[in-house]
């Protein structure tokens, strides 16, 4: 029987000191949810897209792809400086 391939949504490896991610079978919903109670629990939360590939240990690729469906249902706006904080109206 072939390996299953990581789904979509899987972390890269994982490094020490990174927050406990979902697992590789994870949905788009399910990091969804993970991103914006960090969002909600942290209020001025403030990250770059690097800051978050790290806290996530999340790919480039995902991380933004993520990050940009928070900003497109208006949760989180970007800064000037690019980085991502929680939008005033929510």
């Amino acid at each position: 029987m072939p390996a299953k391939s990581p789904g979509p949504l899987a972390p890269v490896s994982p490094a020490s000191g990174h927050r406990p991610s979902p697992p590789a079978d994870a949905t788009v919903g399910d990091w969804l949810r993970l991103m914006s109670s960090e969002f909600r629990e942290s209020p001025g939360l403030r990250l770059t897209l690097e800051q978050a590939q790290r806290l996530w240990n999340l790919d480039p690729v995902r991380c933004e792809a993520l990050l940009s469906s928070l900003v497109d249902v208006r949760f989180l706006t970007r800064t000037p400086s690019g980085a991502y904080v929680r939008s005033e109206s929510r």
